[in-house]
């Protein structure tokens, strides 16, 4: 999967592959579908929820750049994989999950991975955690209509990153905000961003 998937296709920060090497995607499919886990494609999880694929994990944690210190919002935990990543790239993850049961089994896969430093929430993950800003790092596995949310923007450090894909125009593009800039990197698909109640 590195070598083919990531390497091959322009992944090149050597700890983003490493990170990638180390966490066992397995742990955090569906068992129906652990033949698949390495595949180069999403994955079903329920909830109408899926697993990115491995080069759009490993693309957007490349695109926060991060140094190893950073506290990072995760807004979408689904599967718990991509916070698996991310959490050997900082020092701390929270990631927000609407869904309760998702939540539930990405902590005890991220439990049995050996994972101590991310922190599953269910909450309205578009809204951040405000109480709790500024923020390294903001990843939203989930697509926000027109624009990213204020209120995220507003999480995000001085010198942080936040990465984000936009629909907009009938298109999805992923979303880099750095130091006020807006880049717009590459074509994705995700699930939608949904804001509101959140489930009991």
């Amino acid at each position: 999967m590195v070598e083919r998937q990531l390497r091959a296709r322009g992944i090149e920060d050597e700890r983003v592959l490493e990170a990638m090497g180390a966490v066992p995607r397995e742990l955090f499919v569906p068992r129906e579908l652990c033949a698949h886990a390495y595949s180069d494609r999403a994955l079903g999880i329920g909830e109408g929820q899926t697993i990115s694929q491995p080069w759009i994990v490993a693309r957007m944690a490349m695109l926060l750049e991060l140094g190893g210190e950073e506290r990072v919002l995760e807004v979408g935990t689904g599967s718990g994989y991509a916070a698996a990543v991310l959490a050997r790239l900082c020092r701390e993850v929270v990631s927000v999950e609407r869904h309760p049961s998702l939540a539930e089994r990405a902590r005890a896969a991220l439990a049995a991975g050996g994972v101590r430093n991310v922190e599953v929430r269910v909450g309205d993950g578009a809204l951040g955690l405000p109480g709790e800003a500024p923020f390294g790092g903001i990843s939203v596995a989930a697509t926000a209509r027109g624009r990213v949310p204020r209120a995220l923007v507003e999480q995000l450090a001085p010198e942080g990153t936040l990465v984000c894909p936009v629909r907009r125009r009938g298109g999805e593009t992923l979303i880099r905000l750095r130091e006020g800039r807006e880049e717009r990197v590459a074509s994705v698909r995700f699930v939608p961003l949904v804001q509101g109640e959140v489930e009991g």
